[in-house]
């Protein structure tokens, strides 16, 4: 049984759906946790989430696949991103099995809404933690919630892939020794000015360059940055500033293994971006979202094309959605059921 939606024309918007999952930190250790159909959160005006932006949050998905079972994507990776983003922020880590077990509760207590196979559309999952209880010194909070829901989300392209334009941005996403790898609201509040001045020109967001020397492409609004060179290798960049997409990795392995493609993650200097026959944005939401052109100051450079997707951006895309609904082969580990 699914809800009676319609799956082909969602957006990505909240949904309240049936049940969350919810588990509190006190007294230095984790209870049990359970499911709860409440999706309003009672906190301490003291809380340090509130103050000191101590907080942190995943994104993943679950997908329905052709023979009505449920696939989740490399979650363990999702459970370790998260534990690298408590620890830099000094939280409390909720484990890794009980982070996979727990998702998997949610997505089974709310499997009437994740979307039917072929609607192009998948259930999102937003596990996040916060600091809570009654404080008001900057220090680490004794006290934290864990808590994962899900909505219905639709497919990120309505009528296909397409290509969109980007423009690099004189404003810092993160500090060169700051929280730029961890998965952390305050990465995010910092991108919402540049990616409104981004649109006001009529682009789709903004891209970020290093905030040391401001001449290496880090990400693309909320994603990861890659391109496809001339002589077809694969080149993402590297950095301590950098969130460490896993789609990005998983883009990675698929170039090389499957494509056959050379690979290569370091520096990607901005003056060299006519090297990139294509290039895209990476992550979660999208998989892929192609870059069509980039404003550099006053010199604007198409990749491929403003209006058709590059032939191996099309291949990695469809490789990896592929795995992700059950219709290619994944690698070992990279599929969990529910």
């Amino acid at each position: 049984m699914t809800k009676d939606l319609d799956w082909e024309n969602l957006g990505f918007s909240y949904i309240k759906t049936d049940y969350r999952f919810i588990s509190r930190y006190k007294d230095g250790e984790w209870d049990e946790g359970e499911l709860t159909t409440d999706n309003q959160l009672h906190i301490s005006e003291g809380s340090t989430a509130l103050h000191y932006g101590q907080q942190c949050f995943e994104g993943m998905k679950a997908y329905r696949t052709e023979d009505g079972s449920i696939n989740l994507f490399r979650p363990y990776e999702n459970a370790s991103r998260m534990k690298k983003s408590c620890e830099r922020l000094l939280m409390a880590v909720y484990p890794e099995d009980k982070f996979v077990e727990a998702v998997k509760k949610v997505v089974r207590a709310n499997e009437e809404w994740v979307p039917p196979y072929g609607s192009g559309s998948s259930l999102y999952l937003r596990p996040f933690m916060i600091g809570v209880g009654d404080n008001i010194g900057i220090k680490s909070a004794d006290e934290y919630i864990f808590s994962i829901f899900a909505m219905p989300v639709g497919s990120y392209f309505k009528g296909g892939m397409k290509p969109s334009n980007f423009v690099v941005s004189g404003y810092d996403r993160a500090a060169p020794k700051g929280t730029g790898a961890a998965k952390v609201g305050g990465n995010y509040a910092a991108s919402l000015l540049p990616g409104k001045e981004a649109k006001s020109r009529s682009f789709s967001d903004a891209v970020y360059l290093d905030p040391e020397t401001h001449t290496k492409i880090e990400e693309v609004g909320a994603a990861n940055f890659f391109g496809i060179t001339k002589d077809d290798v694969f080149v993402t960049p590297k950095s301590p500033s950098i969130l460490p997409s896993i789609t990005k990795y998983s883009l990675l392995w698929l170039a090389e293994n499957r494509l056959n493609l050379d690979t290569l993650e370091g520096d990607v200097y901005i003056s060299d971006i006519d090297q990139f026959k294509e290039a895209g944005a990476c992550g979660t939401a999208a998989v892929i979202a192609p870059i069509g052109g980039l404003q550099v100051e006053d010199d604007f450079h198409v990749f491929y094309s403003e209006t058709e997707v590059g032939p191996v951006t099309k291949r990695l895309y469809n490789e990896l959605v592929g795995i992700q609904f059950g219709d290619v082969e994944a690698p070992e580990g990279w599929i969990e059921k529910v």
